[in-house]
């Protein structure tokens, strides 16, 4: 019998509970929605374990208060936080409290799938988490310092302009080194540059 894959998905938008819910059925998941965090947090403790593709900006609970809330109450199933324009920076702040992925609206079919994938292999996850350090300091070791300075801002969550205006340099220079760091690292998306940093533990130097 094949093991069920199980996706909550909590989210205020009905479209989106509507047309995400269908295509991730349609991809073999089965999908259980909620249409706010205050009313996953009520079932969150004796859920089937899953995947949570949880929403930022919700009336009540956002997505981060959903998620320290469910941190508190020993939920350690796998978080992807959805977000809307203009949420990267609080999509940051979600990595650092252990979130998988973040996906901006309106997400890809693929996008989706990928992360939910990661989120899954972290849920069965056995692997040695050192290994996965080691190789992430090998390849910020291959970052230029002002390459480095670039990804900090970055893990803070600031935006092209504000690094550019810390380090004293213009934002095309920003947007260069950016463009730059992503190859070195060998990452398409922001999401995967930062779960490389926070792998080597890039956010928690000063």
């Amino acid at each position: 019998m094949t093991e069920r894959r199980i996706i909550h998905l909590v989210d205020d938008e009905e479209s989106i509970r509507r047309s995400a819910g269908f295509m991730l059925r349609t991809s073999g998941f089965t999908v259980e929605t909620y249409e706010s965090g205050d009313a996953f947090l009520k079932v969150a403790k004796d859920a089937e374990p899953g995947c949570i593709l949880l929403d930022i900006r919700m009336p009540g609970m956002d997505g981060l208060e959903v998620q320290q809330a469910l941190a508190e109450r020993g939920v350690t199933m796998p978080v992807v936080m959805l977000t809307g324009h203009g949420d990267v920076g609080t999509a940051v702040r979600a990595m650092k409290q252990g979130a998988v992925d973040f996906l901006e609206k309106p997400f890809e079919k693929q996008a989706v799938l990928t992360a939910i994938d990661m989120a899954f292999a972290r849920l069965h996850k056995t692997a040695d988490e050192d290994v996965a350090e080691q190789e992430a300091k090998v390849r910020i070791a291959r970052l230029t310092a002002r390459e480095q300075d670039v990804l900090a801002g970055l893990v803070r969550g600031h935006p092209n302009k504000t690094i550019a205006y810390d380090l004293g340099i213009s934002p095309r220079t920003v947007e260069v080194h950016r463009a730059n760091l992503m190859t070195k690292l060998e990452v398409r998306t922001l999401s995967d540059a930062l779960r490389i940093a926070f792998a080597a533990g890039v956010d928690s130097q000063p």
